[in-house]
């Protein structure tokens, strides 16, 4: 390298790299820029969200969960729970986890970050020992470090700015990874699968943007033409070409005769290697492809929306809901409280679609004695019903205070009048036989 301002000017676009000082022992670049594919195109985060399957997975994944309910329980003693409205955190789980954000906008600012980059970074603010706040942090702009204690030591660096984070003052989700730091990028795994993606989505565009389809050839019996003639040709061409110019009726002069070389999509498959494409990209997100418009006899196999909802609420979101559940006991919670207190996500909503399939679970609560009718008014937004806060069995529905009681003398006496009054008319009158 000769040239030593060539150098020089390599380090300032380093350097002006989105606002943030970075070197290229950082990796702050690189958790950026991904790479380039064997397909040629450069993956990073933004030119993947520019593929409509990655946009519409990663938007499914975190909007679906911002939705649902995060609420902190106590356990009682006699195995049921309540809201923990006391406990200092369950104003800033439930609340406002910051003076900036919803509960809804922070998880889903969470979910994206572990969707794209595979980890979400939340920093803990306290007020002596107590979290008052939880801040999310940029996952592209942090480093994790082993140290030789064994701890890990977060450097997070924005805006020229760098600061170091200990354990404590961070609360690290990860998602899928094999070294127990961090969790494996994506996009970064996937790269192959979004750079043939990008690749399908350009060459796509390029056939539309041409107007013809594809290119032609001009041939002219009369030998070869002048240099200037063929650029004149080219320029009364470009008038015909590009999709605003379709249907344009096309006058050649002096003997030239026009032959297209056309080139059917499907034929050539390129619709068949972007519907294939939305499955990969599904794949790598763990989304049924249904659930991002991608319907075909394939991919919509289920047969109701309960169904549906339960396939992407098992195989999809448990996973991911039971992983963040999980980092705020350990991160927030701590293991003195963690055998009374925990946050668990509501997921009940995915499933109010399906009024049939919610009639018989209430119905088999309430002849089963788990749930009374003002448990069920609740679920379903209504007030409480007046006494329904007996619990009842199937067993004639009494209640469960009265299962295995002896009968009294008033007891057996009813019970005497009602045997009376079902026998015939001639038995209580003593005219039968």
């Amino acid at each position: 390298m000769g040239n030593d301002k060539k150098p020089g000017r390599v380090k300032s676009a380093l350097l002006n790299w989105l606002g943030v000082p970075i070197g290229l022992t950082s990796g702050s670049f690189w958790q950026e820029w991904i790479g380039q594919s064997v397909s040629g195109k450069t993956v990073s985060v933004d030119a993947a969200l520019q593929l409509s399957t990655v946009w519409a997975c990663v938007r499914l994944l975190s909007e679906t969960v911002s939705t649902l309910p995060l609420k902190l329980y106590r356990r009682q003693p006699d195995g049921s729970r309540a809201l923990a409205r006391e406990h200092p955190l369950y104003r800033v789980l439930c609340v406002r986890p910051n003076a900036e954000m919803t509960p809804g906008r922070f998880m889903l600012m969470i979910v994206a970050s572990l969707a794209l980059r595979g980890n979400a970074f939340i920093e803990k603010k306290f007020v002596g020992s107590r979290v008052v706040a939880l801040v999310p942090l940029l996952p592209q702009l942090m480093t994790v470090k082993r140290l030789d204690n064994g701890r890990l030591e977060y450097t997070y660096t924005e805006s020229g700015a760098t600061r170091k984070l200990s354990e404590k003052e961070v609360m690290h989700i990860r998602g899928f990874g094999l070294d127990g730091v961090c969790g494996i990028m994506p996009l970064q795994a996937g790269r192959e699968v979004m750079g043939a993606a990008m690749s399908a989505d350009e060459a796509a565009a390029r056939v539309f943007a041409n107007g013809l389809q594809a290119s032609g050839v001009l041939t002219h019996e009369a030998g070869a033409l002048k240099p200037e003639q063929r650029e004149e040709l080219r320029r009364n061409m470009a008038t015909f070409a590009g999709s605003k110019n379709a249907g344009k009726l096309m006058v050649l002069e002096a003997g030239l005769k026009y032959q297209g070389i056309t080139m059917n999509p499907e034929a050539a498959q390129m619709l068949e290697t972007r519907a294939f494409q939305i499955e990969e990209i599904c794949r790598w997100f763990r989304v049924p492809p249904f659930m991002v418009g991608h319907t075909d006899k394939q991919s919509s196999w289920a047969s109701s929306v309960e169904a549906q909802n339960m396939h992407f609420l098992t195989n999809t979101l448990r996973p991911l809901l039971d992983n963040i559940e999980q980092e705020f006991i350990r991160c927030l919670i701590g293991d003195a409280e963690a055998d009374t207190i925990y946050a668990e996500f509501a997921v009940e909503g995915l499933l109010r679609a399906d009024t049939a399939g919610r009639r018989e679970l209430y119905a088999s609560a309430l002849q089963n004695g788990w749930m009374n009718r003002s448990q069920v008014a609740a679920l379903e937004n209504q007030p409480p019903i007046p006494g329904g806060d007996i619990y009842t069995v199937q067993s004639n529905l009494i209640a469960l205070d009265q299962l295995g009681r002896q009968p009294s003398d008033a007891d057996a006496a009813r019970a005497a009048l009602r045997a009376w009054l079902a026998q015939p008319e001639q038995r209580r009158t003593g005219t039968g036989d």
